[in-house]
């Protein structure tokens, strides 16, 4: 079977294991990622494919069945105690827990997160070059040298933060430790901006009528400003889309980061004229008011975006543009 370049997006969720000769795409996306299932039995090449609904495919080197192992299961927990004391960022819970580079840090005005250079998802681990991951280790101890009290933070919750920064990473137990601890688990995330796949019309999803919804709030916001009782851009920016998310483990880091800042009267996914997802921002341009900055691979509009992007342009919307019109009018930005 010959393998296309395809995302490496949600390593380690679910996923089906089979021998490479029989490995199928599956025909259409579902709406939402599963855990990772046990790996089955496969040929003593050393590695094996992974894929699953929302389509991509890669090579993991052969592992064994997942465990939550002791030090997860402490990293969660200390997870779940910091978080609610943070005003959290990236959206409210129930959390679940995402290996994406986590550093939490006290000082004298309490917790925050930062993040490695890399993050590593737990059957990414079975990739990784050990003398690699011991610089991510190298990296978060210069850190924590300068936030004295984050180890004995973590040594009242159970966990001993310099027996692990002080600890070499040369093997395959040494990427394991690390990856499942505190340093690098511990990303609190609610499901749809972790595991979420985008609906689509073609798979029979409602992303249509939820986007529907926000125009349908817009409307009501315009008429509220025409009838004297509002002021625009307040109104406007009273008028809250519904939550609409895709998950880290789905799409492009810099697309999945504007959920985050983004105006909360501003909807950021759209559907193409095929039904697939997009996500457009605004620009400064009354011509072309509008920048496609993410299309699903294998549509018309991701072809033009490549097209584009090949001769160092941006894929940019006229306003007459069924997608611009859409995505704006939901906005209150026409």
């Amino acid at each position: 079977m010959t393998l296309r370049k395809v995302s490496t997006r949600n390593i380690g969720k679910r996923r089906t294991t089979q021998p490479r000769a029989r490995m199928r795409r599956p025909n259409r996306p579902r709406r939402s990622a599963q855990r990772t299932r046990p790996a089955r039995a496969v040929a003593a090449s050393g590695s094996h494919l992974e894929s699953e609904d929302h389509p991509w495919t890669i090579n993991i080197g052969n592992h064994p069945q997942r465990k939550d192992a002791p030090a997860y299961v402490k990293a969660r927990k200390i997870m779940l105690q910091i978080a609610p004391q943070t005003g959290w960022f990236l959206g409210g819970g129930p959390y679940q827990d995402h290996h994406g580079g986590a550093l939490w840090v006290k000082d004298e005005q309490g917790w925050f997160m930062l993040k490695n250079l890399a993050g590593i998802e737990w059957s990414a681990q079975f990739a990784a070059d050990p003398s690699k991951v011991d610089k991510l280790r190298q990296n978060a101890r210069r850190l924590y040298s300068k936030f004295p009290l984050t180890a004995k933070a973590f040594k009242a919750m159970g966990f001993d933060l310099d027996a692990l920064l002080n600890t070499e990473i040369h093997d395959a137990a040494g990427v394991a430790a690390w990856t499942d601890s505190i340093c690098n688990a511990g990303v609190p995330l609610a499901a749809p901006w972790h595991t979420g796949v985008l609906a689509t019309t073609r798979s029979g999803g409602k992303a249509e009528q939820r986007l529907a919804a926000a125009a349908k709030s817009i409307a009501r916001s315009r008429t509220i400003i025409a009838s004297g009782r509002g002021s625009g851009r307040n109104a406007v920016a009273h008028a809250k889309a519904p939550i609409i998310a895709g998950g880290v483990h789905h799409y492009p880091a810099p697309i999945t980061d504007i959920q985050f800042f983004k105006r909360d009267d501003f909807t950021l996914w759209v559907t193409d004229e095929q039904g697939q997802v997009a996500a457009v921002v605004p620009t400064e341009n009354k011509a072309e008011p509008a920048e496609v900055v993410y299309a699903t691979p294998g549509t018309k509009l991701h072809d033009e975006w490549l097209a584009k992007h090949a001769t160092g342009d941006r894929l940019m919307l006229p306003a007459a543009h069924p997608i611009a019109a859409r995505a704006l009018s939901m906005t209150g930005l026409t």
